[in-house]
């Protein structure tokens, strides 16, 4: 069962580098880049340190299905305006 993640969009709206989020939560840098490609599952406590790390659930990081895209995201909230 693979393990679908938004950290890369999270690093990117928050200007955070790899290297930065990995010494915040204590891995390597290249454990996040496998996490973000979905080469790497990540233990409980790493996904909470993550998810505190953005301030944000683990929900919104992390989940079971693939999230959707966030052009798809626009185009709907545009269609119900």
């Amino acid at each position: 069962m693979a393990v679908h993640n938004r950290i890369a969009l999270f690093r990117a709206e928050r200007g955070v580098s790899r290297k930065e989020l990995a010494e915040a939560v204590g891995v390597n840098n290249q454990t996040i880049g496998y996490l973000e490609r979905g080469d790497y599952m990540p233990s409980l406590e790493l996904a909470l340190k993550i998810a505190r790390y953005f301030d944000v659930s683990i929900e919104m990081l992390f989940s079971l299905q693939a999230f959707e895209s966030i052009a798809m995201m626009l185009k709907r909230a545009g269609e119900e305006k």
